[in-house]
């Protein structure tokens, strides 16, 4: 083997560990799953480096989607009927991330809809307790994912469904993480802003797993089902930055769980245009 060989494996041999490692800081910090220590490079006690680790976020999405997608799979064999499977495969996946997106979508909604003011919307967002905007947006974005997610099972079976999230939830990641580059902080003391901005590298290779993910869609939908998927997800991620630019100047991380959930209902909706 040539030297000019070995250059390449080596760089690959020495980027892996830290590879994991940023997996696995991905996976505890979006997640309540216990994730051990994968190598001397992964310290648990520090937040992601998402400037470098970005791209893996939508990694970790579809990490997180494999026990809510089997749970769907599996469900489709009895009896149950689908609306049920699908709201215990919703509501698996809410414990493993500890409803963290369905809060900032609730935080987003309350802030956002409940104050005429930057200052008393950020202060709104950041305050625990749920109010009225909070509670209808919550309400409408989980029904309306079981509510979709049972059509898929009805049109294109349990297994295609459970696939589906998968691709969906791995492809809203990409959303996310799009809006969290093209937005400053809201907050500069926020967990955003010490978090860290993606770099363009990061975000790219993000939006690049999204796409794919969100192709791969192909193969159990017609494309015409998947290009208005994408067009959808692509045009709800956009309109949830325009409105946090205009009603709080940024993101945060309310704002960046609430795009996450606003794509994978859009497309979960264009999944369900298949004719």
């Amino acid at each position: 083997m040539t030297p000019e060989a070995e250059v390449p494996r080596d760089r690959i041999a020495h980027r892996v560990p830290r590879v994991l490692a940023d997996l696995a800081a991905c996976l505890r910090f979006f997640s309540r799953v216990p994730v051990p220590v994968v190598n001397r490079l992964d310290d648990p006690s520090q937040l992601p480096a998402f400037s470098r680790a970005a791209w893996l976020v939508p990694v970790a999405g579809a990490l997180l989607a494999l026990p809510p997608a089997l749970m769907l799979a599996l469900l489709g064999l009895t009896d149950l009927p689908p609306l049920a499977t699908s709201l215990l495969a919703v509501a698996l996946a809410m414990m493993l991330t500890g409803a963290l997106h369905e809060d900032g979508l609730a935080d987003v909604a309350d802030g956002f809809f409940g104050a005429s003011r930057r200052e008393r919307r950020l202060e709104i967002m950041k305050d625990s307790r749920i109010g009225a905007f909070g509670t209808l947006a919550l309400l409408t974005g989980v029904g309306l994912r079981t509510v979709l997610l049972a059509a898929l099972v009805e049109r294109v079976g349990a297994v295609s469904a459970a696939l589906l999230l998968i691709l969906a939830e791995t492809a809203s990641r990409a959303a996310m993480v799009a809006v969290w580059t093209r937005l400053p902080p809201a907050r500069p003391d926020g967990l955003a802003a010490a978090s860290g901005q993606p770099s363009s590298r990061a975000a790219a290779l993000a939006l690049v797993l999204g796409l794919a993910a969100a192709l791969f869609a192909l193969a159990l939908l017609p494309a015409s089902a998947v290009l208005a998927a994408l067009a959808l997800a692509a045009t709800a991620a956009m309109g949830t930055a325009l409105l946090a630019r205009a009603r709080i100047g940024g993101h945060t991380g309310d704002v960046l769980g609430a795009t996450q959930q606003v794509a994978l209902v859009a497309l979960l909706v264009g999944f369900c245009l298949a004719r």
